[in-house]
């Protein structure tokens, strides 16, 4: 059996009017879109029954996915520059060559020097040792192999979305 406490811990998984996974909300928020009408629940696995809620008047189904039913706004998102601090983020702090999170640089997989250049697919982040051991070489050329491609941000959305459905 559930305490109530667990049950206020949950989060449901939120879906844009053409279902697209968008983010997920405590149980509370999404207990205030079904009520108001915002929503509406979403029956994705038949074997996932969600939650019941009680309250003195009222006793609600709060399932495991919900649909909102208004059409908002769309955020406008765009890609970040190519800074130093979004690199930093997107690499996760670490050295994509040896993952060392000290001392850490801007490398150009391709060097500017040879015509790379300044994109997100062509800068990650390295530590000051292995910047200077690759040098003016590529990864191949210096036989120093990338952890992950570098590749451009994504909007939070879809990243969320591919996150969800990899899930299920």
């Amino acid at each position: 059996m559930t305490s109530p406490t667990d049950v206020l811990r949950q989060s449901v998984v939120v879906f844009s009017p053409n279902y697209l996974p968008m983010n997920r909300v405590n149980i509370k928020r999404a207990i205030g879109l079904l009520v108001t009408g915002k929503a509406e629940p979403l029956d994705l696995n038949s074997n996932d029954s969600g939650w019941f809620v009680h309250s003195p008047s009222l006793v609600l189904h709060v399932p495991a996915q919900i649909r909102l039913t208004i059409a908002g706004q769309e955020r406008i998102w765009k890609v970040p520059p190519v800074n130093r601090r979004e690199i930093l983020r997107r690499d996760h702090q670490c050295c994509q060559y040896c993952g060392s999170t000290k001392r850490l640089t801007i490398d150009h997989v391709f060097p500017r020097s040879r015509g790379g250049t300044h994109t997100w697919d062509n800068v990650v982040t390295a530590c000051e040792r292995c910047n200077t051991t690759k040098g003016n070489r590529t990864p191949e050329e210096a036989r120093m192999p990338l952890r992950t491609k570098p590749k451009a941000p994504i909007h939070p959305v879809v990243a969320f979305a591919e996150y969800f459905w990899q899930g299920l």
